[in-house]
């Protein structure tokens, strides 16, 4: 009843004057990062719509709805294979060059659309990070499902593919391709969600995000075999190369779905770097989501 006799004025006096209280999770180090966890976990019903979202409005009021999504990888895999494949004969030196593609853009494609979605979901949703709090990172996360079920998509027309050619056996190696889809979405996540705190504040970098996954990909054995940049780069430029994380997924899921029926030549201990990169992406994954919490605090204020 109190409140209802204020002036404005005198409900802006009061207010200012009231101890600053902290929305959401607080903390730093472990204790911050486990009250984020939590505070996502909780808004997880949240996460869900916003993907769900997310995949109505990119392809709504269309009508070829969500085979939309192939159009793309697929004219890829067309262009490269005739291209590349037969015009500059890089098939000549590959076999099953179609499935060698299609194994590589189908984990590469996962990791694109993670970062670069990821990278602009602040803004995109800057109506909602003004009105309301709730925890941030379930925009650029959001933008990981939505990669997901893109990624399902074109996983399936992958297996079939394999299957009809005859390069997918049933074995140890397909825990390659789990191995692979688990480093992409530690490290696309990881990624993601550094860059959509610092998109808030640089806006250039979205378009600097699209530049590099350009790059990123010619730098990834999708059309050439690792075989072919070793042969070309000097001995630490190499060890870079294969030891970035996307080149490691690319040779996983090719280790899985194309290597065995095509006389692929595996990277040495394959096994071990995948391991390692995941560990190590996982604390980038940790260090992203601290830099995104002390970010965050002034997101409404940028947008």
């Amino acid at each position: 009843m109190a409140d209802s006799l204020e002036s404005p004025a005198e409900r802006s006096t009061r207010l200012l004057n009231e101890p600053w209280q902290h929305a959401g999770a607080t903390g730093s180090g472990v204790t911050g990062t486990i009250a984020s966890f939590r505070e996502i976990w909780a808004h997880r019903q949240l996460l869900g719509l916003l993907t769900k979202r997310e995949l109505k409005s990119r392809y709504k009021d269309s009508a070829g709805g969500f085979l939309w999504s192939l159009a793309k990888p697929l004219t890829q895999l067309f262009i490269y294979y005739l291209v590349i494949g037969q015009f500059l004969g890089a098939a000549r030196g590959i076999e099953n060059f179609a499935i060698y593609i299609f194994a590589g853009l189908t984990v590469y494609t996962l990791f694109s659309e993670i970062v670069g979605a990821g990278t602009g979901s602040i803004i995109a949703n800057a109506g909602l990070v003004k009105k309301v709090y709730l925890p941030r990172e379930i925009f650029p996360l959001a933008a990981v499902g939505s990669a997901l079920f893109n990624f399902a998509v074109q996983l399936v027309i992958l297996l079939i593919a394999s299957i009809a050619v005859g390069t997918l056996t049933f074995g140890p190696q397909l825990l390659f391709g789990v191995g692979a889809l688990v480093l992409v979405l530690v490290w696309g996540t990881a990624v993601g969600i550094l860059l959509a705190a610092l998109n808030v504040y640089l806006r250039d970098i979205q378009y600097l995000v699209e530049v590099v996954l350009l790059l990123l990909m010619w730098a990834s054995p999708i059309l050439y075999s690792w075989q072919q940049a070793a042969a070309v780069l000097p001995g630490w430029l190499l060890e870079i190369y294969v030891n970035s994380p996307i080149t490691l997924a690319v040779l996983g899921f090719q280790e899985a779905f194309w290597s065995e029926a095509s006389n692929g030549v595996p990277l040495p201990h394959l096994a071990l770097r995948m391991l390692i990169a995941l560990a190590i992406g996982i604390i980038a994954l940790l260090g992203a989501q601290r830099v995104f919490s002390r970010l965050q605090g002034d997101f409404a204020q940028e947008l």
